[in-house]
């Protein structure tokens, strides 16, 4: 091959690796405290759509991890009497093993303290100084520790305790003073709002984007990205005594796991990021701050920030002093892994706030799961085993209503892809459901259990719902992967059949596959406290329960002893006609 068709055909190649990736990251998690929902929201959240893509054939790259420096690590630190590095070094563990509790698929789990993160840090101050955009300058600030931010005066309120709050979080800010190096975030105003006006799905949802806009036209002040006061973070390049602020650290840990700016390597082609998740608390710091750095950098900036709400308990916000809030480890040790990401999945709007209470979950695992999707599975499969010995029917000539239900578990696809697109993942779990209820409906039409029917006839309905079956259990795998697996192997699917690429005709059910027998998959949820009365009634329960079931008994004699008096009159008044 010539030197210069050579050159066309890697360059080709390259293009075709880049538009097969996709680079999703949580915001990485504060590890002063132990996990809660609301990060395993994020992360359950993410691994769906990062699951979504892998099955859908992208190049995946999926980054969570722990955010590590800064003063509140600090300050915990000293309450518990350990390092911060110890600290960091404790609870970054807890929510690793969180992520595999909850079967969350990352690829990498970064910590802010690892050395290639020192490095790309490093050089992206370089690059930036670089720019001219960071200087030196005395600076005095309301300076909110919890939200490791500084705010302006306008930002903030003195309560009745006399004390001043950040109006955005509520949380406590007090006056700060130091030198710090500046980024000039003045000079990149219009070049944001022209970002924005070019790219109208740079920020989702629309009024989260709406909210930063709105800001940014309000003028943007030079921001202090380094501390002087702590030593407990990267050093800033040159000046060792000063360390860089958080956020410059914490947000340039979507870069690092890319090595794009330690070197290269084999993930760099994933920068930019096609989506960051986090929460909307910190949609300020990662749609005006982290473009501005990436502009000052040279650097390509990410093509969307998506911005999730928060998971309220029976309508409030966690909070320790209220005592609601919900351990993840519990709460899918108590109701199942794939139960519990199912319920946040399809019960709250991705991009909105969502509800969580015992009952709410409770029914969703019923309604959705037993009730729906494993129910239209048993009762397809137990009957494909007894009427037909475990083989998947040969289809006879197809009906309208054959044809249509397949037309829409086809179609299923489309709808899940555009929706996915935008990272609606309510409305993607909607539309399987949609399909769920379709086959529930057929299976109540078409009667195959009716004896009437023939068994062509009975093989065809069965096939189809095992067909709809299929293609659900594929869709549904970046969701409840454990259970879809299941599901596919009790449709004796393998491994190479469960990709999206198999959807529709592409990987109908062969007639005549051996199935295994079949199984509950989504057993229906009874509350343990429920059960535990049942199984242990009270002396005067056991005493009023024996009563009614005598009487019961009683009942049941005498209704026998008329009906049996009736039918010998009947008998006697027919015999007296003929």
């Amino acid at each position: 091959m010539p030197e210069a068709a050579r050159r066309v055909l890697s360059r080709l190649k390259e293009i075709w690796r880049v538009a097969q990736k996709f680079y999703i990251t949580t915001a990485i998690s504060y590890p002063n405290g132990a996990p809660h929902i609301g990060h395993a929201y994020e992360a359950i959240a993410s691994d769906a759509i990062a699951r979504f893509e892998r099955l859908d054939g992208k190049d995946v790259l999926f980054l969570t991890g722990t955010d590590e420096h800064g003063l509140k690590m600090v300050q915990t630190a000293a309450q518990e009497g350990v390092t911060p590095r110890a600290l960091a070094d404790r609870n970054s563990a807890r929510f690793r093993e969180m992520a595999a509790t909850l079967d969350i698929s990352y690829d990498d789990f970064i910590r802010t303290t690892e050395p290639r993160h020192y490095e790309a840090c490093a050089e992206l101050w370089r690059r930036m100084a670089a720019a001219g955009d960071i200087f030196k300058k005395k600076y005095g600030g309301w300076y909110s520790v919890r939200d490791e931010v500084f705010y302006r005066e306008a930002e903030t309120d003195i309560r009745e305790d006399g004390k001043r709050y950040s109006t955005t979080t509520g949380t406590p800010v007090e006056w700060t003073e130091e030198e710090t190096f500046f980024f000039r975030l003045s000079a990149y105003q219009q070049k944001l709002l022209d970002h924005y006006e070019a790219n109208p799905e740079f920020v989702l949802p629309p009024e989260r984007r709406n909210e930063v806009v709105s800001f940014v036209k309000m003028g943007l002040e030079d921001l202090s990205i380094s501390r002087s006061t702590l030593d407990w973070g990267i050093p800033v390049p040159g000046t060792p005594e000063h360390v860089m602020y958080v956020w410059i650290d914490a947000l340039n840990n979507y870069i690092t796991a890319t090595g794009l700016l330690n070197g290269g390597g084999s993930r760099a082609h994933h920068w930019p990021a096609d989506v960051h998740v986090i929460g909307k608390d910190i949609v300020r710091f990662h749609a005006i701050y982290w473009p501005a750095f990436l502009m000052s950098a040279g650097l390509p900036l990410p093509h969307r920030v998506f911005s999730h709400g928060f998971v309220l308990v029976k309508g409030e916000k966690m909070s320790k002093s209220v005592g609601n809030v919900i351990d993840p480890f519990a709460l899918a040790s108590h109701y199942g892994v794939d139960q519990t990401r199912h319920f946040f999945l399809r019960e709250v709007v991705f991009g909105h706030d969502g509800n969580y209470a015992p009952d709410m979950i409770a029914t969703r695992i019923n309604a959705d799961l037993a009730n729906g999707l494993g129910n239209l599975a048993q009762r397809s499969l137990s009957m494909i085993t007894r009427g037909f010995g475990g083989l998947v029917p040969q289809p006879g000539t197809f009906t309208d209503a054959d044809t249509a239900l397949l037309a829409k578990a086809d179609a299923l696809y489309g709808l899940c892809r555009t929706a996915m697109d935008r990272q609606a993942i309510k409305t993607w779990l909607d539309a399987v459901w949609d399909v769920i209820g379709e086959g529930d409906r057929y299976f109540a039409s078409e009667k195959p259990f009716d004896k009437a029917l023939s068994l062509e006839r009975k093989g065809t309905i069965l096939y189809v719902a095992a067909e709809v079956v299929r293609q659900l259990a594929i869709l549904v795998q970046p969701a409840m992967p454990a259970s879809a697996s299941k599901l596919l192997d009790l449709l004796a699917q393998p491994a190479s059949a469960r990709s999206f690429a198999a959807l529709g005709n592409a990987g109908r059910l062969a007639p005549g596959t051996q199935l295994p027998e079949p199984q509950g998959v989504f057993p229906r949820y009874v509350d343990p406290s429920v059960e535990a009365g049942k199984a242990a009634p009270t002396a005067e329960q056991q005493k009023q329960q024996k009563l009614e079931k005598q009487q019961k008994k009683n009942a049941s004699r005498e209704k026998g002893q008329v009906e049996g008096r009736d039918k010998n009159s009947g008998d006697k008044a027919g015999r007296g006609q003929t």
